[in-house]
């Protein structure tokens, strides 16, 4: 069953700068270590909900991974995936209901510790990357994925809402809606000139929103296709947007 998000992805060019601006914007980032045999290193952002922030920057040019065009139009917020406690069936599910999603995949990385971590995953494919979940699950615990540090000096306690830009909202609502055997609620964004799906995961949600007109949807897709386009952070102190040039693109406001 999918549980709650088990993380979002953040994609950055340098990601020794990206570690020190969180931290100055009040956040505990964690150090993570290199990926098993891939080109991307990453810091973590954990939170008491269970979910994180990942950093991830690249070592060497990797135009191939699925995360480096994203990074070239701009990097930010890229990638989602979601916890289950059936990877195999939750994987089958969203296939039934059209994602095209990869199969079953094992990949890890060596903390700076030295502890080795482990994991099992599948991927969306093709242009459902970024708009379609990754669902993975630990093989190792996953306290020794997840930081255990999950306190913050501003406050945040967890992710609240993701907002994703989509050009077909049927086709995602329907995805969705197979997979958490619910069919959302439809919400109106007249702010951002947009419309769409919201589901409920766990203590997390998610807003499918496509353009109804000219607005701030419309134009996050004309520039970077279906893809995240912002979440808001839980638990603040204080609330409000984050500065986009200290988030390294990432659009996100604490609330």
């Amino acid at each position: 069953m999918l549980r709650a998000i088990d993380h979002l992805v953040v994609a950055v060019t340098d990601l020794d700068g990206a570690v020190k601006t969180y931290g100055d914007l009040g956040f505990t980032v964690v150090p993570g270590g290199r990926h098993t045999g891939g080109a991307t290193e990453h810091a973590l952002i954990g939170f008491r909900d269970t979910s994180y922030l990942e950093l991830v920057g690249f070592t060497e040019p990797r135009p191939a991974h699925r995360w480096w065009a994203a990074l070239a139009r701009g990097g930010g917020l890229v990638d989602f995936g979601l916890q289950t406690d059936d990877v195999a069936g939750d994987a089958k599910a969203l296939r039934q209901a059209g994602v095209h999603l990869g199969e079953l995949e094992r990949l890890g990385r060596r903390r700076p510790d030295g502890v080795e971590v482990r994991w099992v995953f599948a991927l969306p494919q093709g242009a459902h990357l970024g708009i379609a979940p990754f669902v993975i699950a630990d093989e190792t615990p996953r306290d020794e994925r997840v930081p255990r540090q999950r306190a913050h000096p501003n406050g945040v306690a967890g992710i609240g809402t993701v907002t994703v830009a989509v050009d077909d909202l049927a086709a995602v609502r329907h995805w969705y809606a197979a997979a958490l055997g619910a069919p959302g609620e439809t919400v109106a964004r007249p702010e951002l000139g947009a419309t769409g799906a919201r589901f409920t995961l766990g203590p997390h949600t998610f807003e499918f929103l496509a353009p109804t007109g000219a607005g701030a949807i419309r134009d996050w897709l004309g520039v970077r296709g279906p893809s995240p386009y912002a979440a808001t952070l839980v638990g603040a102190v204080q609330r409000g947007p984050l500065d986009l040039a200290r988030t390294f693109g990432a659009r996100l406001a604490l609330a």
